[in-house]
């Protein structure tokens, strides 16, 4: 166990005196690794909170750098650090919050390559991102690893917090369960009064605080909607989803956020589930013209002996999932495409033939 110091019990006496947490609370912050995603108007005053009540380890997620438009509600940032990287901003900044804690950056875009492998190192996510890829994204990773995720949004003057946990209630997938179609505004296109981000990212910090020292009732099943003009707040129910495709019975959220490096072949359950939530995958059907006709689900129809002159047509596919009859070709396809360089390929097990057993009866077997 970490003990405090004299210094640092001073600093935490306020937190000391509580009973809910006590030294041995104030122990359990100190052992603790936080990842936030997002080191802007979230992520200001979140970290901000979890550094001054003694997170051990705060990791920060974000590959921006600071605008002169950040500053109407980024608190972490000021005048002298436009132009500077976000991480490196904040990391001074919390510094000055707190010295005894650690400050971990990832000066990266979160994806479906590192998401787990940067998630997998904390205790809890917090998500204080703007957009609907890597919400989704933090989403299904938490589930997959098991993991809190501390959700906030924003809109212009309300805003929006849960706690979603799949071991003991619904996820993000559960509430929406898949992207919007229609083009959603975020701050940078619809505005934000600044004081909002610091009263959802401060609830964000508090639900934190209250899940990593098993405290009150988080916001596990609920969401938090808050309006700053009428300054209401409302609670809705939320109900874990027992279709949901990353946290139901049926569910492999691992499909959802893995990439597909390393992955010699995919289920045709985990194709479908792809399928429903990415736009990335390019379908690659490797059987003859006149087997196609007899039974297709879609893609490129590049037969495998015109494969190697017409691989150049597939230049610029993110990830690449092949198909055959049965499974055989597609793997012989996919091993050539790794070959000549493609990362993330696949090839479809058990090919079309057990896509119509296992997802669409209606496509015929031959």
């Amino acid at each position: 166990m970490k003990n405090l110091s004299k210094a640092e019990r001073l600093r935490y006496a306020r937190h000391i005196q509580l009973e809910g947490v006590g030294a041995v609370g104030q122990q359990t912050l100190k052992r603790s690794r936080v990842l936030i995603v997002g080191a802007g108007g979230l992520g200001s005053p979140c970290a901000m909170y979890l550094a001054a009540a003694g997170v051990g380890v705060i990791g920060l997620v974000d590959m921006d750098r600071v605008e002169m438009s950040n500053l109407q509600r980024q608190l972490l940032h000021s005048d002298d650090d436009v132009g500077k990287p976000k991480v490196e901003s904040a990391k001074n900044a919390l510094r000055r919050v707190n010295p005894y804690v650690e400050v971990h950056t990832h000066p990266v875009r979160l994806e479906k390559s590192n998401a787990l492998e940067i998630l997998r190192g904390y205790d809890l996510v917090v998500d204080g991102t703007d957009n609907f890829e890597t919400r989704y994204l933090i989403s299904d990773a938490c589930v997959t690893l098991g993991k809190p995720n501390i959700y906030g949004s924003l809109y212009q003057f309300e805003g929006q917090v849960s706690v979603f946990d799949a071991a003991k209630g619904p996820c993000y997938r559960c509430l929406y369960p898949h992207p919007p179609k229609s083009f959603i505004p975020n701050c940078s296109d619809a505005g934000v009064l600044g004081v909002l981000p610091g009263l959802v990212g401060s609830i964000q910090a508090n639900e934190a605080l209250k899940v990593l020292l098993g405290i009150g009732t988080p916001l596990i099943g609920r969401l938090l909607h808050l309006d700053t003009l009428s300054l209401e707040f409302r609670s809705f129910r939320i109900k874990k989803n027992k279709s949901c495709i990353a946290c139901g019975k049926a569910a492999h959220p691992e499909a959802l956020v893995a990439p597909l490096e390393n992955r010699d072949e995919l289920s045709p359950i985990e194709l479908k589930e792809r399928l429903s939530v990415s736009s990335e995958l390019t379908l690659v059907d490797v059987r003859s013209a006149a087997e196609r006709s007899l039974a297709e689900i879609g893609g490129a129809n590049i037969p495998l002996g015109e494969l190697p002159e017409r691989i150049a047509e597939l230049r610029g596919a993110s990830q690449i999932v092949v198909l055959c009859h049965k499974g055989v070709r597609s793997k012989q396809a996919a091993e050539l495409l790794r070959r000549s360089g493609f990362r993330n390929v696949a090839s479809l097990a058990g090919g079309i033939d057990r896509w119509s057993v296992d997802v669409d009866p209606s496509v015929p077997r031959y």
